[in-house]
């Protein structure tokens, strides 16, 4: 527990505190007895015996120190700056940087004020900070313990990172400087950081001044800090050593693959480099190794759309399909349409490009394209195995579109992914691909498209109003649905986004005679739009203006997710 007001004044005193805390209920008088009892054996501060006996959480001691002092508490009020920059800050400081470490104490400015917490304040580090900044305006801040710990943990590391590559120059090998101490913390605590957010991907991402890592999160990227361009190498060496990559090639794309395990979970993570004018621009996509396959009723798919998809692969034949761009839930999607149609009385194999989520009772296999294994020639050998439902990971080409089609017309249910923006353009993809139109036509059960929405964070969203527009629009679909429109705020706990995790919104369509029809004669896209609405159809932008109206969203979400389509 840091308690920079637990000394040097008159309101500090510890027999003050406790008498505080006892008269907001915070402690018993019985804690505080044996708080002091401690304290005269061992010393230490009263506030930080209190929190390790169990007799007090630190946010109500950070609470009742504040009151009495008038200090602030970072995070409520002010805020620390990003931690990359708060270590500059330090390092050009006028005081030596080993000083700061061996007080443990902190110091930024802001607005032409400078401000420090420190783990223990004492009159020896006020009056050095009087000598070294007499002209400044500077306030104590209160902080709880354990951030503070991760602040002075990562400003170590900094500066263990900035010696090793200052004392390196160009005598260590790129290898070895990938594999010394600092640099593998450092590139651990930039993965760390993107398993503690849930996120993603990682970008590393090289300018003309540093480079910036930054974590997608929900779908959108946030950068979570900036590097000295001099740090670049070692970090790029030390990705590429560990993914199995060339490090001395800077010119060509790489790719490559991480397993390890960070913070308790098991990871597959994927290696994309490409060179760019200030160095090789670094991507890795978290794959977790261990994820809960999710069930179709979790994906946020209402009530009719629901009914539509369980109905379709539990058909004995046909073919499923589910569009929409990179990102954008297909393979979760599927694997919950497998849980859906697994009930042990099926062979479901599916061949896919990784294998993302692990179905149990189901026989899932890894395409290998770099060896001739692709999509097409595992599908031909699945055929061989009497399968009742096949699962390919995406139709990207004729070949293998032409065999997902023979196998759906005679005698399988086919489910697979193909990239298009919405979902009655799969007709026009696979038409394009090379497929005759009344193949196409043929097994078609239901074709699906969605998109990710972020969620609202439950614990800060507030009411909002919307537009009468909106409001019109909401009435005019069918389905029962109570407005509660909400607006995103931002806390703690959702790091001031205002949301946090996501959901589906989708446009469904099973496809009926009178659609089979219009894709036999070759309609334009306009034309199957218009009879899918004629039929009672919702788009993705309305499914997820319900979305909004039960409070699970917002507007403005829908409207960036959903924003150059046809609404």
């Amino acid at each position: 527990m840091v308690v920079t007001s637990e000394l040097t004044s008159e309101w500090q005193s510890e027999g003050l505190l406790g008498q505080r805390l006892l008269a907001v209920d915070a402690i018993s008088e019985s804690d505080l007895r044996k708080a002091l009892d401690i304290q005269n054996s061992v010393g230490g501060l009263l506030g930080s015996i209190l929190i390790r006996v169990g007799a007090l959480s630190e946010d109500i001691l950070l609470k009742v120190l504040s009151e009495q002092s008038g200090q602030r508490i970072v995070g409520q009020g002010v805020d620390l700056p990003e931690l990359h920059e708060l270590f500059v800050a330090m390092d050009e400081s006028k005081i030596v940087f080993d000083w700061y470490l061996d007080h443990s104490l902190i110091h930024w400015s802001d607005d032409n004020k400078v401000f420090y917490c420190c783990k223990q304040r004492t009159p020896f580090i006020e009056d050095t900070l009087r000598y070294f900044f007499p002209e400044e305006e500077r306030e104590f801040c209160l902080i709880a313990g354990q951030e503070m710990d991760t602040v002075l943990d990562f400003i170590k590391k900094e500066k263990s990172v900035d010696e090793l590559i200052s004392d390196s120059g160009s005598s260590k090998a790129l290898r070895e400087l990938a594999e010394e101490a600092p640099v593998v913390e450092l590139v651990n605590n930039i993965l760390a950081q993107a398993v503690n957010t849930d996120s993603s991907d990682v970008h590393i991402e090289p300018d003309e001044e540093g480079f910036a890592v930054r974590l997608r999160t929900d779908g959108v990227l946030y950068t979570r800090f900036r590097q000295p361009a001099e740090r670049f190498p070692a970090v790029a060496s030390r990705i590429k050593l560990i993914s199995g990559l060339d490090i001395a090639e800077r010119r060509l794309p790489q790719d490559g693959r991480i397993t390890t395990r960070i913070s308790g979970s098991e990871m597959d993570i994927r290696v994309s480099t490409v060179p760019g004018v200030h160095g090789e621009s670094i991507v890795m996509r978290l794959l977790p190794k261990e994820r809960e396959v999710v069930r179709l009723h979790a994906l946020g798919l209402e009530s009719d759309h629901l009914e539509l998809v369980e109905q379709a692969v539990r058909e004995a034949n046909g073919m499923f399909l589910v569009t929409g761009p990179t990102g954008s839930g297909k393979s979760t999607t599927l694997s919950g349409a497998l849980a859906a149609a697994n009930d042990g009385r099926k062979k479901i194999i599916t061949v896919e490009d990784p294998v993302e989520f692990v179905v149990p009772g189901v026989t899932q296999i890894q395409a290998h394209a770099e060896i001739g294994y692709t999509f097409a020639k595992a599908l031909r050998a699945i055929l061989r195995q009497d399968p009742d439902v096949i699962m390919v990971g995406e139709i990207r080409d004729q070949e293998t579109a032409d065999i997902a089609i023979q196998s759906a017309l005679t005698g399988h249910m086919v489910l697979s992914t193909v990239h298009t923006n919405d979902a009655l353009s799969v007709f026009t993809r696979l038409i394009d691909m090379g497929v005759e139109p009344f193949l196409v036509a043929a097994p078609m059960k239901l074709v699906q498209a969605q998109r990710l929405v972020r969620k609202l964070c439950e614990h800060c969203a507030e009411p909002a109003q919307v537009s009468d527009q909106i409001a019109n629009e909401l009435a005019g679909l069918n389905i029962e649905v109570d407005p509660q429109w909400k607006r995103a705020v931002g806390c703690e706990q959702c790091l001031n986004v205002g949301y946090r995790g996501r959901t589906g919104i989708y446009e469904i369509y099973p496809i009926s005679p009178a659609m089979r029809d219009l894709v036999v004669s070759k309609a334009t896209n306009s034309e199957i739009k218009r009879l899918a609405e004629d039929e009672g159809h919702r788009t993705m932008y309305q499914d997820g203006l319900i979305k909004a109206a039960r409070g699970v969203t917002t507007v403005e979400e829908v409207i960036r997710v959903t924003s150059g389509l046809e609404i």
